[in-house]
């Protein structure tokens, strides 16, 4: 197995009610779990491979729960990064070199039958978890934008966060209000107004890494 170890900001949205049902081991909202992601490595490595400054991205979709199976999704790499650097981002992604249950990249690609092909494309992560702010931009593949909840009657912006101690994805956090739109052969079209997340990612070959987070 081939250690490594990212540290990343990753803004997240899915077809779900705000919260995710996931996130309290309940069903989907609607049944279906439709979703687009997106990292921006501050520093990581794959062996001696560096991963620093590097993006990534995907789209997953079930047509039920995640746990169920079935399911498709597509893995974008930044297309800045060179050989090694693509192989090392693929393989962490699709849930390589990593303990059985121990990352959320492990479950997503252990529930998954449809893989489609791995595109190398630009693309912007730019989040701010303070402000509960996120956007991003995949070349032609999906369009991804995150902002904080509102009040319904007075228009205020809400804060509410998910603390999991013993999560497979993160420690801590934001919940945002996002809207993501599609143009790949992963079809989102239920992601308008659902949640979103904005959180820190702090992972190895082992699961989240506490001391980091």
């Amino acid at each position: 197995m081939t250690p490594w170890e990212i540290h990343a900001l990753e803004v997240s949205n899915c077809n779900c009610a705000y919260g995710c049902p996931c996130q309290f081991n309940a069903l989907p909202t609607t049944g279906t779990c439709e979703a687009a992601v997106g990292m921006t490595i501050q520093k990581g490595h794959y062996g001696d491979v560096s991963l620093d400054g590097l993006n990534v991205a995907m789209t997953v979709k079930w047509p039920g729960p995640i746990h169920e199976g079935n399911g498709e999704k597509q893995i974008i790499i930044d297309e800045r990064a060179s050989g090694e650097q693509r192989t090392a981002l693929e393989a962490i992604i699709s849930g390589q070199d990593t303990e059985d249950m121990a990352t959320i990249f492990w479950v997503i690609n252990a529930m998954t039958t449809t893989n489609h092909e791995t595109l190398y494309k630009p693309i912007t992560v730019e989040g701010d978890m303070e402000a509960r702010k996120g956007q991003v931009l995949v070349g032609d593949v999906f369009e991804l934008e995150a902002e904080p909840i509102k009040n319904p009657v007075t228009g205020a912006e809400h804060r509410a966060r998910i603390d999991i101690p013993h999560g497979f994805e993160f420690t801590i956090a934001e919940m945002a209000s996002g809207t993501a739109t599609t143009h790949g052969v992963v079809e989102l079209p239920n992601n308008k107004g659902t949640h979103s997340h904005i959180c820190e990612l702090h992972l190895n070959n082992s699961g989240v890494l506490k001391t980091a987070a």
